[in-house]
């Protein structure tokens, strides 16, 4: 077995872990002399050697091993074919065809060790589509004004950030009006854009006075907005979480619409995706063909398809519990199809809280909205065997100065010294009606705890594609969740 490097800081870190590891036998480094070495080390090998190896992989074979995130426990290794991925490019990338084309790029800034950016990356080989990547998102807008891609992949998350920060900024610099009616008009432009027809005043898809609010704030605030990434982007793919149809509807108003898909590691990325010709906002799209869908009484997705993962590695009682035997792949989310087949997703069965009057709430609908506020950066909604909902809250530190400064705040002061501030609290609790408006009282947030830091990939909170290690927060945090139901 043989790994490919690429820094000296990967060299050490697999080094250290090397005696752990008695089949790994070979290290190569990109920017050190393994492309080179691995030229010398084949120059003698039979070329009727190389023919045969190729033969001998097939369709079936192993191709990748992925781990999954870790979000609900300890991370598995899917074991992929190279049908697998196969599938899932051949499905996907034709649907995809305004993105995906030998005059599209994307920058990739998601670790390889994910699955959906693993699925982009051969998407890009395959179709000739440019392709680049970063390693540091703290740098991904200067990054994408340099690159200037036609289309993003991300996670909600980055999406999120991307419209929070110009919120953010928009408010700072005292056009915080001017935003808020620019986001209203592009959400209700792209609602109406699914309503059909050219219609008039509003009826049956934008109307004039519409069509003319919107054009006026493209030349105000949209196009500034799609400078900030480049200036040629006009596509997005989101997967890995729900992201949310307000959201959806926003971006799809300023010029870029973002194509949200469903999938797992196990079930080599896609499984749903809204395409350019159907596509509903707040979905994660239809089935790719192919692809067998069906929801069980419980409310759990289940999948079927040449895409599903042949097992887990070295973990047969893992793989006996969330795949039958005719073939369907319990995935643990939760969801709904609608009538047109498009696929919503409502919750994750791990993650679903039981208050002690038996209310049974997802808090992942709770927790979209939420972070929908410029100044929330995660939260995580508690409440299991309590008598009501509570939420922990973070607070996105680039926002926080601007925050502090219109509202005469030290600017040494922390989030910690600031953290059972009245004007913080109001400002959140704003943040938390709104996210209340989603759900029947039973389910709202009552109690709210800011927390004195963030959560980060580098602390164990997060995952590489920045969702939240749930488990880790209870554990961590669990004084602060003690405190939501003893004052």
């Amino acid at each position: 077995v043989g790994a490919v490097l690429e820094t000296d800081e990967h060299r050490a870190l697999v080094e250290t872990a090397q005696p752990d590891a008695p089949d790994l036998r070979h290290v190569w480094q990109l920017e050190g002399t393994g492309l080179a070495d691995l030229r010398t080390g084949g120059a003698d090998l039979d070329d009727a050697e190389v023919v045969q190896r190729r033969a001998a992989t097939g369709a079936q074979s192993l191709c990748s091993i992925i781990y999954t995130s870790g979000t609900t426990g300890r991370p598995k290794g899917c074991e992929l074919t190279h049908g697998n991925l196969l599938f899932d490019i051949g499905n996907a990338i034709p649907g995809l065809q305004a993105l995906f084309n030998k005059q599209g790029s994307t920058l990739l800034f998601l670790p390889l060790a994910h699955v959906f950016a693993r699925l982009i990356q051969c998407g890009a080989v395959q179709t000739g589509a440019r392709l680049g990547h970063t390693a540091d998102v703290k740098n991904l807008i200067a990054d994408l004004g340099a690159f200037g891609p036609t289309f993003l992949l991300s996670v909600p998350r980055v999406f999120e950030k991307i419209y929070n920060s110009a919120k953010q900024r928009a408010h700072a610099e005292g056009k915080g009006k001017i935003f808020d009616v620019a986001e209203d008009t592009a959400i209700a432009y792209s609602e109406a854009l699914d309503k059909g027809g050219p219609g008039l005043l509003d009826k049956g898809g934008p109307g004039l006075l519409l069509k003319t609010r919107h054009a006026l704030f493209d030349k105000l605030v949209y196009t500034k907005l799609r400078h900030a990434l480049g200036g040629r982007c006009h596509s997005a793919v989101s997967g890995g979480a729900p992201l949310g149809a307000r959201l959806g509807h926003f971006f799809r108003g300023i010029g870029l619409t973002v194509y949200e898909g469903y999938g797992l590691t196990e079930t080599s990325a896609a499984s749903t995706v809204n395409l350019r010709d159907a596509i509903k906002i707040g979905t994660v799209g239809k089935p790719l063909p192919g692809v067998g869908i069906r929801i069980a009484d419980d409310g759990e997705i289940l999948l079927k398809g040449p895409h599903i993962m042949r097992g887990y590695w070295l973990n047969e009682a893992a793989t006996r519990e969330v795949l039958t035997e005719d073939g369907w792949f319990h995935t643990g989310d939760l969801g709904d199809l609608d009538t047109d087949g498009f696929l919503r997703i409502t919750g994750r069965k791990k993650e679903i809280i039981v208050t002690a009057g038996g209310k049974n709430v997802a808090p992942a609908v709770l927790e979209d909205r939420l972070r929908a506020h410029p100044l929330v950066s995660q939260c995580v909604a508690v409440g299991d065997q309590q008598p009501f909902i509570g939420c922990l809250v973070t607070i996105d530190a680039d926002a926080f100065p601007d925050w502090k400064s219109r509202h005469g705040k030290p600017s040494e002061a922390t989030i910690g010294d600031l953290r059972d501030d009245a004007d913080l609290h109001a400002e959140i609790q704003t943040a938390v009606d709104e996210a209340n408006r989603a759900v029947s009282g039973a389910e709202a947030i009552k109690k709210f705890r800011i927390l004195a830091v963030d959560f980060t990939v580098e602390g164990g909170d997060l995952t590489p594609k920045l969702s939240v290690k749930r488990s880790v927060v209870l554990k961590e945090y669990a004084d602060d969740i003690a405190a939501l139901y003893t004052r």
